[in-house]
């Protein structure tokens, strides 16, 4: 099949088709995918498993169920999002924590750092951001073929949301300048490393691999780093009635992370910074678990040998850092 063609005819015909038949149609696709329980619905319940090591394995099979119907209400509301209109974008989000947190350094022409998880729809939250509270500048990962890569960037753009490409150029410079012109939410997507350069941390009591992009834009543009959780909630009423559908997303911004030790090295800063979102993403994920479309291996112990190695050496220069940093301060 023809990846980029399917994309595009969905999001030429998609927005034709009522909603309540749509939804239905994502729904039995959800379902089909998840009775073949394929590679990536196996790896999405492994990664549940280890997050919710409360739940037996007849459990963490329901849970999967709710996990493939939340991704596949994803993909339906974005295949959409382009007709939906403002009054209606407005009624599908609810904000927790921006006008505490976020809200007064965006008001003094500032900029903000977000570590996203692929946790609900991370494209309704940006184009609603766009819309109401300020630019949106992120990255994303190449894609192939590069027709679905540019049909990705069009789509994001045309909600208003400036899209970098992952590897092209030197995309931590361009982040860096987006935040010194200020007035931007940079939200990243970050909790896997599509890197080299990733950091290995403590994600719900296991070992981890995540990008380092939040941290080291925080650190480079001298912005503070915030956690973001999206998850799904139902709608009912009114909200309901002027959302045009029945889910809505809401948005977490996390309280800003403490600003590390100066005087540690660069690569520990980065690394506290990093522990530290992740421990609040962590929050999100345990307890909408559903709401997480990890279908990825993102814990070291599933990564293949190979990655295994790579992932052990980089956590052996981790802690000599470490080591070397507390040795200078001791």
């Amino acid at each position: 099949m023809d990846v980029a063609k399917a994309y595009t005819f969905a999001w030429r015909n998609a927005v034709k088709i009522p909603e309540p038949v749509l939804r239905g149609l994502f729904t039995v696709v959800a379902d089909v995918t998840w009775l073949r329980r394929g590679k990536g619905v196996r790896r999405m319940e492994g990664n549940y498993a280890r997050v919710r090591p409360d739940l037996d394995a007849a459990a963490v099979r329901r849970l999967s169920r709710a996990g493939m119907r939340s991704y596949m209400r994803y993909f339906r509301e974005a295949f959409t999002l382009q007709g939906v209109t403002a009054e209606q974008l407005r009624a599908r989000v609810r904000l927790e924590g921006y006008d505490e947190h976020v809200r007064p350094v965006i008001d003094d022409g500032g900029a903000v750092s977000l570590a996203l998880g692929h946790l609900g729809n991370w494209d309704l939250a940006g184009a609603y951001a766009s819309q109401n509270l300020a630019g949106v500048l992120t990255v994303a990962e190449r894609l192939k073929p590069d027709e679905l890569f540019e049909q990705f960037v069009r789509f994001r753009g045309s909600l208003g949301i400036d899209v970098l490409a992952l590897g092209e150029g030197d995309v931590l410079g361009a982040l860096v300048r987006g935040a010194k012109e200020g007035g931007r939410l940079i939200p990243l997507l970050s909790d896997r490393d599509l890197t080299s350069t990733g950091i290995e941390v403590d994600l719900a009591g296991h070992r981890a691999r995540v990008a380092a992009g939040p941290a080291l834009l925080g650190l480079a543009a001298g912005v503070p780093v915030h956690a973001v959780g999206i998850t799904y909630e139902r709608l009912s009423g009114p909200r309901r009635r002027s959302a045009g559908t029945p889910w809505g997303i809401v948005i977490r911004f996390h309280p800003p992370l403490p600003e590390p030790d100066p005087g540690l090295p660069r690569a520990e800063q980065a690394r506290v910074l990093t522990q530290g979102w992740v421990d609040q993403l962590a929050e999100t994920i345990t307890e909408h678990t559903h709401d997480w479309h990890m279908l990825q291996r993102v814990f070291v112990a599933d990564l293949g040998p190979a990655r295994q190695r790579q992932a052990q050496r980089r956590a052996a220069e981790e802690r000599e850092t470490q080591r070397r940093g507390a040795q200078e301060h001791g």
